[in-house]
């Protein structure tokens, strides 16, 4: 049914798969670098071989993500040949049979999802992206794989090596029952060397050392650490081919907009910048208020967005928004760190400028740092000061990272 043989393998695949017969069998290293296929395999020849006592569980960020990162790959007969007939899940269901095995599918987006494993009883669990699952959740699960060898298989890109994952378990091989195998992008041999040049433009700084070189290191300092207010702040705008504008919402705190344009010469421009400090300006604005604002300020740039990408939690001013007519509100995208690393690897690019006249996001870019008690907890958050326009930024540039994404890839 499942032949090795016509499979695109290294020799790290075949050997992880033949030997993640421990406890814990954990592969972890670089994006696409060819350990999720390699612990798919581990985990779909453990499915055929169990026993009848005992569940079998794959768990991931959310059952989306379980969906994209796990059934699509299995489902593919270009990767699994004729096993991939024998892989049954229809969409948005919680359950899906594997080699006539019924598997049962668990999103753990917080630690509220450890109670969906209380009770449970395991022989096999497969986990993907383990680092983005709450430490409760992980030990729960362990907990529930009490069936005599039980086995659980996970895969995760590297995050801070202060992170539960690495600390309690990786950093303790040699204490527990457990194998792990690092991955890095040369790894795969079904890659192209194009492939593999495009996808390293996209990774910078903290960002390329671990998804590209599979490193667990440090989020430090400062956050835009290639920011050169010479190579980044222009005088000047090209011709606009298109713009977007990113909110974020605040009363007390600032309230930032700004206008991004994707400019005729490939490469993408803070154009205009609004901010109301209502502790500068001892004065509050209403909901209303900052729509009629908003709306003041496009209307005198002559621009209309394509979408507006307003700040997630300012549920009560988007209706608001929706309410006054505005074109194309829509929520943003808030992974902070996948955001950051959208900015960053623009500004790395140099393929994201912004105009002088934008004050605000030019007095906050060069203070964004990352939050060291947040290190300290293994986490890899911003500092809460002073980044107003940077989150706006934030917000537009990853809501829209399908639409520019290409630019990285040609760069001169």
């Amino acid at each position: 049914m499942l032949d090795l043989d016509r499979l695109p393998l290294s020799r790290k695949q075949l050997l992880s798969v033949g030997r993640a017969t421990a406890r814990i069998n954990l592969w972890h290293g670089s994006v696409r670098s060819g350990k999720t296929i390699a612990s798919l395999l581990a985990f779909v020849i453990a499915v055929a071989t169990a026993g009848p006592s005992g569940l079998i569980i794959i768990c991931g960020r959310s059952l989306q993500t379980i969906e994209r990162n796990v059934f699509e790959p299995l489902q593919d007969a270009a990767l699994f040949g004729p096993l991939a007939r024998h892989v049954h899940h229809t969409r948005g269901s919680t359950t899906a049979v594997i080699l006539g095995r019924t598997v049962h599918l668990i999103g753990a987006a917080d630690t509220r999802a450890e109670g969906r494993l209380r009770g449970l009883t395991a022989r096999l669990a497969y986990v993907d992206e383990a680092t983005l699952l709450p430490e409760g959740f992980w030990t729960q699960l362990l907990a529930r794989l009490s069936v005599p060898g039980a086995r659980l298989f996970a895969t995760t890109n590297p995050d801070s090596p202060r992170h539960w994952l690495k600390t309690g378990y990786l950093d303790r091989a040699g204490e527990l029952n457990l194998r792990s195998w690092h991955f890095k992008l040369t790894d795969n041999p079904s890659l192209s060397p194009e492939y593999v040049a495009d996808l390293a433009a996209e990774y910078v700084g903290l960002w390329r050392r671990r998804m590209i070189d599979g490193a667990w290191v440090v989020a430090e300092g400062a956050i835009y650490d290639m920011w050169d207010e010479g190579r980044h702040v222009v005088d000047e705008l090209p011709e606009m081919r298109r713009y977007w504008a990113g909110l974020d919402y605040g009363t007390t705190n600032p309230f930032a907009a700004l206008l991004l344009g994707e400019g005729v010469d490939g490469r993408l421009y803070v154009a205009s910048e609004w901010r109301h400090d209502s502790r500068r300006a001892h004065r509050q604005m209403t909901d209303a208020q900052y729509s009629q604002a908003v709306h003041a300020w496009l209307d005198g740039l002559d621009v209309v967005p394509e979408w507006t990408f307003i700040d997630p939690s300012a549920a009560s001013f988007s209706t608001q928004m929706w309410a006054d007519g505005y074109a194309h509100p829509a929520r943003a995208s808030n992974e902070v760190a996948d955001g950051i690393r959208s900015v960053s690897s623009l500004l790395a690019a140099d393929r994201l400028l912004v105009h002088r006249s934008c004050e605000g996001l030019l007095s906050e870019l060069p203070g964004y740092s990352w939050d060291p008690k947040a290190t300290e907890r293994g986490e890899d958050a911003p500092l809460k000061i002073d980044d107003h326009s940077a989150d706006a930024l934030r917000y537009v540039i990853h809501s829209t990272a399908h639409e520019w994404r290409h630019l990285l890839t040609h760069v001169t």
